[in-house]
């Protein structure tokens, strides 16, 4: 690995996923004193590509500081990264100062968007694997470690001090969010920031998603090929104004309304057990409470 070692701060918004990780990044991107990456999920660092992709290679860290385009405090947004096993090791090495920003959600229903989210779009299907009974889905490993906060943790205070994670209920950015904007800018060591709120804008919701056609994946995978110096310019145009070209009926169609995708009892009692432990102990580590999720989720599973 290069060892040339980056001592200017590096943040990196770690996870995790279905946390409103999109519409947070999104945000902070407003702030002239942050470079948000573009794109927003490198995945240079982690061997945590997305959900099923998977690689240890080592990072190419020519190309990744190609990807931060502009001046301020660099931001990488690869939110699978808190859960690689290999991610914290691998910033350790490379980075002097980072800070980490973790947005989490209680476990269950982040493992139940997550799984609608990838049955919805049929990306399961993509890799080979049928995630449609949810039960079968949480036996992967691939959707279950997302969730356990703690078992991701540990790995990385292997490394890091606790002081360098800003950690919080991704809950907060619907009810509170120019209060929880202003701390990850004090935690940052920027000076607090007005941001423009649109929950809405960026936001990756159930209601927005679409299920790519044959031609849409055909275009995806040749602008794909691409250079990135040439598409970048309209990208972000399109990125801005958040247009997704894909969206376009053409391009995909409406998902199939699935009357089993409702969280309800049955989803918690498969987890119930697996998580709660897990909080337990994350909770121990981090001085994080999450004495109400466990209430929430001991209360709904189904006895």
């Amino acid at each position: 690995m290069d060892s040339d070692r980056i001592i200017d701060t590096h943040a990196f918004l770690i996870g995790v996923p279905k946390a409103g990780t999109t519409w947070l990044a999104n945000t902070l991107s407003q702030n002239p004193e942050i470079c948000l990456s573009d794109p927003k999920e490198p995945n240079i660092i982690t061997s945590h590509k997305g959900t099923f992709r998977r690689s240890t290679l080592e990072p190419n860290w020519s190309e990744y500081f190609q990807y931060f385009k502009g001046a301020g405090l660099k931001l990488d947004a690869s939110i699978h990264t808190f859960s690689c096993p290999i991610s914290a090791a691998r910033i350790s090495e490379k980075f002097e100062n980072p800070k980490f920003i973790l947005s989490l959600r209680e476990p269950v229903s982040r493992s139940f968007s997550h799984w609608s989210m990838i049955t919805d779009t049929g990306e399961d299907q993509n890799w080979g694997v049928d995630w449609s009974d949810f039960e079968v889905a949480w036996a992967d490993a691939r959707l279950k470690q997302e969730s356990f906060y703690a078992e991701s943790m540990i790995r990385w205070l292997e490394h890091f001090q606790l002081s360098d994670f800003f950690i919080f209920d991704s809950d907060r950015l619907r009810h509170a969010p120019e209060e929880v904007l202003a701390e990850i800018d004090k935690f940052l060591g920027l000076p607090r920031y007005e941001y423009s709120i649109d929950l809405v804008s960026h936001s990756n919701s159930a209601k927005r998603r679409r299920r790519i056609t044959l031609l849409g994946k055909f275009i995806k995978t040749i602008f794909s090929l691409v250079p990135n110096f040439v598409k970048a310019p309209g990208v972000n145009y399109l990125r801005a104004r958040d247009v997704n070209i894909y969206s376009l009926p053409i391009l995909s169609g409406k998902r199939k309304t699935n009357e089993r995708k409702k969280l309800s009892g049955f989803h918690y009692s498969i987890c119930v057990e697996d998580i709660c432990k897990d909080l337990e102990k994350f909770s121990k580590i981090t001085n994080f409470s999450t004495n109400e999720w466990i209430k929430v989720i001991s209360e709904l599973a189904e006895k």
